[in-house]
């Protein structure tokens, strides 16, 4: 048979699969593209994202870094984005100036969406977005000072305060890609994320960040004695752990959510904020479980 005629056999046989997948995907493509924003509003990040920097001249990150890598899991993303909040909560003076300042309990989805776009505008916008939004955060900073229940003065812009808040966000986010995301990162990755993402806590105003695992393990040594869960924090902890969704369709995320969260958290932070952490549920109930909605949730977000 003519190598032309072959491929008219093969075009047609195939044909009456090809039709009905492709009219398959053209009958549930508004079905999907509704659940998709569904679980966006879900997750607090209701809109689609802006587009991407992919020049390098333009971009504030490498487009092609360990980063954007990360960042652009979303569940893994959240996931990491809850643990953050808890971890730093353990730090009481970071916790004072949220306590003093921030409206998290009257707006938490509020204050969740603005911590998602400055992670967007500096993980996937150009330089000059980036640095925009790097100065919003600055200016908000600057009123942002007074005196921890320690008897302690705060400041938000302090450069020890702003490299605890960035490793222990940048921390959360790599633990939870590693533990939900679709693809396990090698070590050297991982060092690279840390020195990769450095940069926007250098910006802030931070004078030194670890840009290895290795020194981000000897940050948290550092500073493990000065951490604990005061009132403060045991506040923000209870606000977390009883959620913040409204609808039941976003309770049940948001509990999926909180209980990766938790396993993603270093042992002895859950240890100091009073949370059980039993290894053997953690690893074969809590983990694989999450780890199939959270699989899911990817499916339905992937445009």
């Amino acid at each position: 048979m003519a190598p032309e005629a072959a491929r008219s056999v093969r075009n047609l046989a195939s044909a009456p699969i090809r039709l009905p997948l492709a009219m398959g995907r053209q009958l549930t493509a508004p079905i999907r593209a509704d659940v998709r924003r569904a679980v966006r509003r879900s997750l607090g990040v209701p809109g689609d994202p802006p587009p991407r920097a992919e020049h390098p001249g333009e971009a504030y990150l490498p487009p092609g870094g360990v980063a954007r890598r990360v960042h652009g899991d979303l569940p893994a993303m959240v996931v990491g984005g809850l643990a953050a909040l808890l971890l730093q909560t353990l730090h009481p003076l970071a916790m004072a100036g949220v306590a003093d300042h921030s409206n998290y309990r009257e707006d938490p989805i509020g204050r969740l969406r603005r911590t998602a776009a400055f992670v967007g505008a500096t993980s996937f916008g150009t330089v000059e977005q980036a640095e925009r939004a790097i100065e919003q955060v600055r200016h908000v900073h600057r009123r942002v000072h007074g005196r921890a229940p320690d008897g302690r003065r705060y400041s938000a812009n302090d450069p020890e305060l702003l490299t605890w808040v960035h490793v222990a966000e940048m921390h959360s986010f790599l633990a939870a890609y590693q533990r939900f995301g679709p693809l396990r990162l090698t070590p050297a990755d991982c060092s690279r994320y840390f020195a990769e993402t450095a940069v926007v806590a250098r910006s802030l105003g931070a004078r030194w960040v670890p840009g290895s695992t290795g020194e981000v393990e000897d940050y948290f040594r550092r500073v493990r004695p000065d951490l604990y869960a005061g009132t403060q924090a045991l506040d923000a902890r209870d606000f977390l752990m009883r959620g913040v969704a409204r609808r039941p369709n976003d309770r049940a995320v948001y509990s999926v959510i909180l209980a990766a969260a938790l396993t993603v958290l270093p042992r002895w932070a859950r240890a100091e904020l009073r949370i059980p952490a039993p290894p053997l549920v953690d690893s074969l109930v809590v983990a694989p479980f999450a780890r199939s909605v959270l699989g899911a949730l990817r499916w339905t977000l992937r445009p």
